[in-house]
């Protein structure tokens, strides 16, 4: 069928070229997968992918710049300026043994066949840009008009080739607002202890996509309802059922919050956030059950810094960089001090202020709050001091540093942190202005300790 779809331009002129190349060397080459539904959706396409008859090896020769990227399962990366274009080769079903390589893999000149063997009706639509022709042999179509993900054949053997494809079933159903089908459902279901044979960097790849997509909360209910989420986020899962004080968190329990902070978040920033920012916001109660204890009333005392040092494990598994690991666990070590900020001293909160990527604190803080009771009045706070303050007076330049105070005679020791701690916090007050005040503040009230 003919269709007018409309492609990023930029994306499109280098894909388009290279389907015209493969064409006039007698090959076929069409646009496939996400690109095309995203097309047909409206949506603006991050990539574009192409499937072809022309082996690896005619790619490779049709083109002055390639890389092999996945040459054993037909994948050639075609490089056109500044985009690279992941170009594959038809190929038929085989066998997969671990759950996800093909035992083999098998070429075929048939488009249909090669759509046959991939993943989701949605994600099986071909598109000739040089015809305007359409080719649906899924009836992917139809399913995109009926709003559902479904898998192409039997749901049981496609979850059986590749585990993650259990993931990516409830990234597309959450992030397009979509319906998944019962049949793929209930394979998920039955077959969700699969996922932990799929490594943490994968895992870690489709979390984020979900996390950082558009509903992001429904994404996280729908991995805990099909059973996955216990299986390679455990600590996440048994936040069901914790309930938390509802004068502070009229919404439900530590699962629920979860989730309504995750969409908050994506709501607060109109979906433009870190992966170290998502990750923190869904791990930032990550501490709540094992310290859940009942007094005068449920209380989590120490819940973030048991919740850091959690976050820092998961992260470890899931095979976050250590940069990364430092980002996220920070994030939630610190979020609990947003209560105090209308008692801290000026120089507690110009130091609290100026932490390592302070705005997601921000972020992370406005979305925990929307989320619960609603009151915005620290984060308010907050904003008015910065505005009060500025830039640089938030993190001025230190009046001293470790040389100065061997210039004026002190042996490098212990007493360094402290005297340079004093200064900075006097200095932050607004009680010392200038190096030569610091120095005169440092030989009255250090005398001892110089050499």
């Amino acid at each position: 069928m003919k269709r007018e779809l409309d492609f990023e331009k930029k994306n499109f002129a280098g894909a388009l070229e290279i389907v015209k190349t493969l064409g006039e060397k007698g090959h076929e080459a069409f646009f496939v997968g996400g690109c095309v539904r995203d097309a047909l959706l409206g949506v603006a396409c991050e990539e574009i992918d192409i499937a072809t008859s022309a082996t690896p090896q005619e790619v490779q020769q049709a083109f002055a710049k390639t890389v092999a990227v996945g040459e054993s399962f037909g994948v050639v990366l075609v490089i056109r300026g500044d985009l690279k274009f992941e170009v594959a080769t038809f190929r038929r079903e085989s066998r997969y043994g671990d759950g996800r390589h093909p035992e083999s893999v098998d070429y075929t000149k048939s488009p249909e066949e090669d759509v046959r063997r991939r993943d989701f009706t949605i994600n099986g639509m071909l598109y000739d840009p040089l015809s305007g022709e359409l080719y649906d042999y899924v009836e992917g179509l139809e399913d995109l008009e009926r709003r559902l993900v479904r898998t192409i054949g039997d749901p049981e053997k496609r979850f059986g080739e590749d585990r993650l494809r259990m993931m990516r079933a409830v990234r597309f159903t959450s992030c397009l607002g979509f319906e998944l089908d019962g049949a793929a459902l209930s394979a998920i279901r039955d077959g969700a202890s699969g996922i932990s044979v799929v490594s943490g960097e994968r895992i870690r790849e489709e979390l984020v996509k979900i996390l950082t997509r558009q509903n992001p909360g429904d994404g996280l209910r729908l991995l805990s309802s099909c059973g996955l989420l216990e299986h390679f986020l455990p600590e996440v899962e048994c936040m069901h059922g914790v309930q938390q004080p509802p004068q502070f968190h009229p919404e439900g329990d530590v699962f629920d919050h979860t989730c309504l902070v995750m969409d908050k978040l994506y709501a607060n920033t109109d979906g433009s956030y870190s992966e170290e920012l998502a990750v923190a916001a869904l791990l930032h109660d990550v501490g709540k059950p094992p310290t859940y204890s009942e007094s005068d009333r449920i209380r989590f005392n120490g819940h973030d810094r048991v919740g850091a040092k959690m976050s820092e494990d998961i992260c470890r598994r899931l095979r976050f960089s250590k940069k990364q690991i430092r980002r996220i666990s920070e994030l939630i070590l610190e979020h609990l001090k947003f209560k105090d900020v209308f008692n801290m001293r000026e120089s507690t909160l110009k130091k609290f202020l100026s932490l390592p990527y302070f705005e997601e604190h921000m972020e992370m803080h406005l979305a925990d709050c929307m989320a619960s009771h609603g009151k915005t009045d620290a984060y308010d706070f907050i904003r008015e001091k910065m505005k009060e303050y500025g830039r640089e007076e938030i993190k001025p330049t230190p009046l001293l540093a470790g040389q100065d105070l061997i210039d004026l005679g002190y042996s490098p020791g212990p007493v360094f942190s402290e005297i340079l701690g004093q200064v900075e916090e006097l200095q932050l007050e607004n009680r010392l202005s200038s190096k030569e005040e610091a120095v005169e503040f440092v030989l009255k009230n250090y005398p001892a300790s110089r050499s």
